[in-house]
């Protein structure tokens, strides 16, 4: 099976018209339509319900569907990945948001560049969960992600798990206590990774955020070394004892076999094992 008329499927399944579909792959309508016949004659199946008003997906059609779109997300990654490794200049790219390397970043790349035949990594600083899809997209070797994150195609090695902290503005009345809990909060164990998601997207990034707590707007979970490298005035950080811990993991393509790749995930994990952080 060829990519191009798995493409044309794609266009179709989500447009759900077959003029719509044509123009967003700039072609005609007749080439699509023929194009899509010849995918099901390919196949034994029928893919899409016709009438003069509506196209709608089989169950065939379904299942191709789910199955499609990470196969040509491959394809396109497997490019990537090739350019990159045709490049003169060959490096790594190494995803992880600025505020979300637990410290280990520094260590960890001096570390590694310091081994023979290391070579250089491009740190490629991204948002909030986007490292999994940089990685499956071929667009980076290598990510420091938090866990949980979606780990379809990746394979992924827990490097740290530290405590959380609250960070409360300074006249919030939980800032006079030494220490906290879950229910000091109003939390449950099982509501913490919605409050964590609900306050990451409160702010663009870590000092807009940090902004809102001053203004006692919000009251966010944090990791600690997050805490330690980012004091701020009118910002207090407290222990909240029976948090579950913020877990950082090393991530990378499952199908990868660079041994650049494996040298940096075992400095990674050297790195955590020693307790090396940066200052």
């Amino acid at each position: 099976m060829e990519s191009r008329p798995l493409r044309y499927f794609v266009a179709v399944a989500e447009e759900l018209n077959f003029a719509r579909a044509a123009e967003r792959l700039g072609i005609s309508p007749p080439p699509l339509s023929r194009a899509i016949r010849a995918l099901e004659t390919e196949l034994g199946a029928v893919l899409f319900e016709r009438t003069t008003h509506s196209v709608a997906l089989t169950p065939a059609g379904t299942v191709l569907l789910a199955e499609a779109r990470p196969a040509l997300d491959a394809l396109e990654a497997a490019g990537r990945r090739a350019r990159r490794a045709a490049d003169a200049s060959p490096k790594l790219v190494l995803a992880v948001k600025a505020d979300g390397d637990g410290d280990l970043l520094e260590p960890m790349l001096a570390r590694y560049g310091a081994e023979p035949g290391a070579l250089p990594v491009q740190v490629r600083l991204c948002g909030w969960r986007e490292q999994p899809d940089l990685l499956r997209r071929g667009e980076a070797d290598v990510a420091l992600v938090h866990e949980p994150f979606d780990r379809a195609g990746l394979d992924a090695e827990t490097l740290i798990a530290e405590p959380r902290v609250a960070a409360l503005g300074a006249a919030h009345p939980l800032a006079a206590e030494e220490s906290l809990t879950l229910t000091d909060l109003g939390l449950r164990p099982e509501e913490v990774d919605r409050y964590i998601e609900e306050h990451r997207h409160a702010g663009r990034d870590l000092a807009q955020l940090l902004t809102l707590v001053a203004l006692d707007c919000r009251t966010p979970l944090l990791p600690l070394s997050v805490a330690a490298r980012y004091p701020r005035p009118g910002v207090v950080f407290r222990l909240v004892a029976d948090a579950p811990p913020s877990v950082l993991a090393i991530a990378w393509p499952e199908r990868s076999r660079s041994t650049a790749v494996a040298a940096l995930v075992r400095t990674a994990s050297a790195v955590a094992l020693t307790g090396t952080r940066s200052p």
